[in-house]
């Protein structure tokens, strides 16, 4: 039976005196016992990408691995009969990893308040003149493929099964069986009995997001996603077992989008006067007057809808610390046929998103030492810096289809539990979430949920997963953990890991 001892103390009102017959006691609260319901625990194996191998602050590395949301869930299955749940842990707490000697990703981030973003671990300690430890990990040297976790950080739906991927990924590349194996078969072959399949399509979007949407990173198509979907679950639930999938957030809620401002330029008045006038941005006003001037009389284009697109383009600055930046818009009227100069650009508004690694490049110059070539403010910025609502306005009908089909799937099988992972990361984003005391939210290095790279969790936000897994499975297979007490507790894991971790 498992017990505890919940404490009840109540403030006496009105008087500081009491009888000792009023006094309330200590409660015991007895918990009932531990049950499976119908799932077999006795043989768990996760499959997915970086949520579930446990990457966090930019990188993968032995102490991330250990908080990852699987093996916090193998905890408590252990407790219901579950068995020895073994990962392809790293040879160090680097986060970075090497191929053929080579570094392929460099050390993870850690907080230096004395930068915008986050910074590397090595030049963290470059600039406190430490030691940096080097790199050990070795795409190119097998560790065997007998492993439970099968999260491949960057694996897209369809590299799940894909033949030849650990050619692609080097993470997929230590652990794979064959060079020509898939994630799926060697999952396959451990025999599952209980299964995760998470975040499945999140890099199919987020690839195409943290591009800024520049063409460098395509959407999957919604019939290749549903094909690997399909597959994967056909597979995975080919010898009986029973498993939890979880459907795909909206990643334009992640702080990697929202923490970079669109206005964080200051200009002094003499500054945003230079720049309002004819040697900067005042030509470009009136080029792109004259152009519209010269649609309107000579193309259907009304002058409402110029005026419109006039306002739309037009860059003006003023003497305040907020101002905009300015961006390159594809998605504006191509006005180079009439005037070559007239690039499709704009200030951006609140309503675009700039990935975070645009908070170190925005204010720097591009040519440096010359004061006239800032970007952001004389030099727009390229595509691949900021998300516009019609990028995300593609990602968000990827991401509502992919949904679609994982709910479908998921309703239509018994043997499938669904955790709303898009919900709870909304949650986290607007309200946070209450997590043992601590309220968890999306904010970047100040809410606890969400590591320093602004896409993956943290260790404790990794906590709160396994926690909203175990609910589904008890709803689904009527197990009882959350009853029993079973699951996850806040304090035990961590919002961040030290620059001195080995």
């Amino acid at each position: 039976m498992n017990i505890r001892y919940i404490y009840l103390f109540v403030l006496a009102l009105g008087f500081f005196a009491c009888d000792e017959d009023d006094k309330i006691l200590p409660e015991e609260v007895i918990l009932p016992e531990l049950t499976a319901g119908t799932a077999d625990f006795s043989n768990y194996v996760a499959v997915g990408a970086s949520f579930t191998s446990g990457f966090t602050d930019g990188g993968l590395f032995k102490a991330s691995q250990e908080n990852s949301f699987p093996n916090i869930l193998s905890k408590e299955f252990a407790k219901a009969g579950g068995g020895a749940f073994t990962q392809p842990l790293m040879s160090d707490n680097t986060g970075g990893i090497l191929a053929g000697g080579n570094v392929v990703r460099g050390y993870r981030f850690v907080f230096n308040s004395d930068i915008p973003g986050p910074q590397s671990l090595d030049a963290f300690l470059n600039g406190l003149g430490a030691s940096v430890p080097p790199i050990t990990t070795e795409a190119g040297v097998s560790i065997g493929s007998d492993f439970k976790n099968f999260g491949i950080p960057g694996a897209k739906s369809w590299h799940l099964v894909a033949p030849g991927y650990a050619r692609l990924n080097p993470y997929y590349a230590r652990i794979a069986s064959a060079p020509t194996a898939t994630v799926l078969a060697d999952a396959m072959a451990q025999n599952p009995t209980f299964f995760t399949l998470s975040e499945v399509g999140g890099n199919d979007v987020l690839g195409y997001a943290l591009s800024g949407g520049d063409g460098s990173n395509l959407i999957t198509d919604s019939a290749t996603f549903n094909d690997a979907l399909n597959a994967l679950i056909t597979g995975l639930t080919s010898g009986g077992a029973k498993g939890v999938v979880t459907n795909v957030p909206f990643i334009t809620d992640l702080p990697h989008f929202t923490t970079v401002p669109h206005n964080p330029i200051p200009l002094d008045t003499e500054t945003a006067a230079f720049l309002n006038s004819a040697a900067a941005y005042g030509a470009y006003n009136a080029g792109i007057q004259g152009a519209f001037a010269f649609l309107v009389a000579n193309t259907p284009l009304t002058q409402e809808l110029a005026d419109i697109e006039i306002a739309k383009r037009t860059i003006t600055f003023e003497a305040s610390a907020n101002n905009a930046v300015v961006i390159m818009d594809e998605s504006l009227t191509d006005l180079t046929g009439i005037n070559e100069e007239l690039v499709s650009m704009r200030q951006a508004t609140a309503e675009d998103l700039f990935v975070l690694p645009a908070s170190a490049f925005i204010g720097t110059e591009a040519i440096p030492g010359n004061a006239q070539t800032v970007n952001g403010v004389a030099v727009p910025l390229a595509d691949k810096w900021v998300l516009t609502p019609e990028e995300q306005e593609d990602i968000k009908v990827a991401t509502d289809a992919y949904n679609t089909t994982i709910s479908d799937v998921a309703n239509s099988n018994d043997n499938i539990a669904l955790v709303d992972l898009n919900g709870i990361l909304s949650e986290l984003a607007s309200t946070g979430i209450d997590f043992d005391g601590f309220n968890l939210n999306a904010d970047l290095v100040t809410g606890g949920a969400v590591g320093l790279d602004g896409v993956h969790l943290t260790g404790r936000g990794y906590a709160l997963m396994a926690n909203k897994f175990l609910e589904a499975i008890d709803t689904q297979f009527g197990s009882n953990f959350i009853e029993s007490g079973n699951v996850a507790n806040a304090n035990d894991y961590p919002t961040n890991y030290s620059p001195a971790l080995q």
